[in-house]
């Protein structure tokens, strides 16, 4: 929070600054000199409307003369930021998919050549012989010229008018020695003049009018327990780095406060959790639980006894549970989830069982209807595409209470579908669900224990758990039996020699997969279709062999008569689209190939995998690619080095990011924190997340006089966005 003070300040010795006009932090950031309707609105795309937005607007990174290395001495391979001039430019090509712009950046050491094959028309324009540009890129060579393919780019000003630094450039900084801030712009902001250093300039201008950070967001008490520095003093050195260490001591005082405060949210759910007393409180178990463990035809794992144990003690606490099931594909997640279903049963309540699509739901629902219906259990299945009259049997027998355990898709949340005793909501593969759509459910009962369960944690529910919201069961622990699933990365035209691969295994009496991306030819996207390679393959490859095909447009019916044709074994190959991705089980299926694997996200291919190693049979996989990018690349190679699926997710929520913990996003940079980086400032987020709980944990509704600033704060900036935050 900003003070309402006007104040001048030099950013730099022998700045000269423009006029001081009468605004506030809260100011439009339409008002500051040089903005405009046009620019207001570009910049409101960004999260940048009031002044306060634009010092929150952090730099992306610095132009630090130590950091720099001149092109005389790049190396192959290296990730690099180099300084220089735009000594050529030239557009090669006019014909569409040949066309390349090139330039040539020079410094005192030698020349870097830059090519763009995108967004020609653009960069060619952008890009002006005789102007200083900071790239960043990887270094290449091809006949000893050191090359940058696509650079991020920044431009320096070459005079003192256009910095905005009173008498010194841009490049008269860097060759001096200062410190640069490079600000985050996209395409939009660019072509309205936007530029990193044109982001600076208001910057400036800001500072001019207002210091931020004079009103304090943090306690006395809490800024000297952990050594922080001042937010005024932060501000100022996170835009106008004085020193390396300053910078450092800035950044970390705005990472540390960012993740407090989202903390703080988590730890004040916490507490409140704990003070509610109204949920239903499972106070024993009967009859039914019982009877399930005798009828197992398996043991169970020692992961699964540990977590059916965790979730009965969360059960019968007489708080809501909320916790996540994570275990990997084919733990054995789902009796765990039963058992979890029969104590509700022994206590005369209802379970709802929620699951992404209809395959999956229906296969649950004949694999839970075989292990319940013994038992003198009533499961009822909701989905979309039922008819009129089921459906309505359905929800005659929720609402009656004659119905124990519904499972089904989002059919489950609609309006009409009602419970006489809803205690236990399990949602599956909660990923695949949006956060309101799990919220809708959770709404059906009036404090309902929640059990979420996923094959792949999703970065957005990984950090969650990791932020204590959550309370987490892991399944490690893989059945007896198991065999680990080999996987190999080839190139399509090594898809002739996969395909005899899988041939011998049908010989061998063993079944497999073959699935790819869409349904149908997209003129936009260079893959096969499953329904076209289905003919290809049945006709041309294996015309010898039954083939099945599944995809997400047959209707439910279609697809569980093609999947009853596979697991009785009367299909030797099942092609299809990703609908296969999650529910299907069939122990004798040991191939799995995926077309354009490139095309998939890391969890997707994690979850493909898991359709085949399901017995004791050697089971492999293949990711066939065609071109790769460095994001594929490393998606592929985590595929081919594990098959961990915990490992996988933390892989996962690198090259994703971690999603919004706050809101609606599942994924993707915009996490809610505009400078903490969770991947890589977990010390900084332990240090924060110990002060905010220990801070509740003394005063629970922040009454105290000296924490009054951060209970203001709070509710301005945080509680607002905190009434999705306990969606798991």
């Amino acid at each position: 929070m900003t003070s309402n003070k006007i104040v001048k300040v030099q950013i730099y010795k022998n700045f000269n600054p423009v006029t001081t006009i009468n605004m506030t932090g809260v100011t439009s950031i339409i008002y500051l000199k040089g903005v405009g309707t046009k620019k207001a609105s570009i910049l409101k795309e960004v999260g940048i409307v009031t002044i306060n937005d634009l010092f929150d607007y952090f730099p992306r990174r610095y132009l630090d003369r130590r950091a720099m290395k001149s092109i005389a001495n790049l190396a192959d391979g290296e990730t690099v930021t180099v300084v220089g001039k735009v000594m050529k430019t030239l557009l090669e090509g006019d014909t569409p998919g040949r066309a390349r712009f090139k330039v040539w950046l020079g410094d005192a050491t030698g020349v870097l050549e830059l090519t763009w094959f995108r967004g020609i028309r653009y960069f060619s324009r952008s890009v002006l012989q005789g102007e200083a540009l900071a790239v960043h890129g990887k270094i290449s060579y091809f006949n000893h010229q050191a090359q940058m393919q696509h650079p991020d780019f920044d431009r320096l000003s070459l005079n003192a008018h256009e910095a905005g630094f009173g008498e010194s450039s841009d490049f008269d900084l860097y060759h001096t020695g200062k410190i640069i801030p490079l600000y985050p712009t996209n395409e939009a902001m660019k072509l309205a003049g936007l530029t990193s250093r044109q982001m600076r300039n208001l910057v400036v201008r800001a500072f001019e009018a207002i210091i931020p950070g004079t009103d304090e967001n943090l306690s006395y008490s809490i800024l000297s327990a952990n050594r922080l520095m001042s937010l005024a003093e932060a501000y100022r050195e996170i835009h106008f780095p004085s020193s390396h260490e300053a910078l450092a001591r800035a950044r970390y005082r705005m990472k540390w406060t960012e993740l407090f405060y989202a903390q703080l949210l988590f730890a004040c759910r916490y507490y409140k959790i704990r003070q509610i007393k109204s949920a239903v409180s499972f106070t024993h178990s009967g009859a039914v639980t019982e009877k399930l463990y005798a009828t197992l035809p398996y043991e169970l794992t020692d992961a699964q006894k540990t977590a059916i144990r965790e979730i009965y003690r969360d059960l019968k606490s007489g708080r809501p549970m909320n916790r996540l099931l994570q275990g990997d594909v084919g733990s054995g997640k789902t009796i765990v989830a039963m058992f979890a279903m029969a104590l509700a049963v022994d206590n005369g309540l209802q379970s709802a069982f929620m699951a992404p699509t209809e395959i999956l739901a229906v296969q649950h629902y004949l694999g839970m209807k075989r292990f319940f219906h013994p038992l003198g259990l009533q499961v009822g299945l909701l989905t979309g595409k039922q008819g009129k009259k089921e459906r309505q049997a359905v929800l005659s027998a929720l609402s009656s209470g004659e119905l124990n355990i519904a499972l089904g898709t989002h059919a489950m949340i609609e309006t009409g579908v009602s419970y006489a005793g809803l205690g236990l909501v399990i949602i599956d593969e909660q990923h695949r669900f949006g956060v309101l759509q799990r919220k809708a459910l959770q709404e059906k009962a009036i404090n309902p224990h929640v059990l979420l369960m996923t094959a792949t944690p999703i970065p957005r529910t990984l950090t969650m758990g990791v932020f204590g919201d959550l309370d987490v069961s892991v399944i490690r622990q893989m059945p007896a039996g198991r065999t680990p699933v080999k996987t190999y990365l080839k190139h399509e035209k090594e898809s002739l020699n996969v395909y005899d691969f899988l041939r011998s295994q049908v010989a061998e009496g063993r079944q497999g997969y073959i699935v790819y991306p869409l349904v149908e030819e997209s003129e936009k996207m260079d893959m096969k279709a499953a329904v076209e390679s289905y003919h290809h393959l049945s006709n041309k490859v294996f015309p010898d062999l039954r083939l099945g095909l599944i995809h997400g447009q047959m209707t439910p019916d279609q697809k569980e008569d093609v999947m009853g044709q596979f697991r009785r074994g009367e299909l030797h190959l099942l092609v299809g689209t990703t609908v296969i991705e999650v529910g299907v089980d069939v122990a004798n299926a040991t191939v799995m190939v995926i077309e354009h694997a490139e095309r998939f996200g890391l969890a997707q291919l994690h979850q493909l995998r898991g359709r085949v190693g399901r017995s004791e049979y050697r089971s492999t996989c293949f990711l066939l690619y065609t071109k790769l990018t460095d994001d594929a690349r490393e998606r592929l190679a985590a595929m081919e080095s594990t098959t961990d699926g915990f490992i996988i997710s933390e892989i996962d929520a690198r090259i994703r990011g971690a999603g919004n913990i706050l809101g609606k996003e599942q994924s993707g940079t915009l996490s809610g924190l505009r400078i903490a980086d969770l991947n890589c400032d977990f010390d900084i987020l332990q240090s924060a997340r110990s002060a905010a709980f220990k801070l509740v944990e003394q005063d629970c509704l922040l009454k105290d006089a000296d924490h009054a600033m951060i209970r203001s704060y709070y509710e301005r900036y945080y509680q607002e966005r905190s009434s999705l935050a306990d969606i798991g």
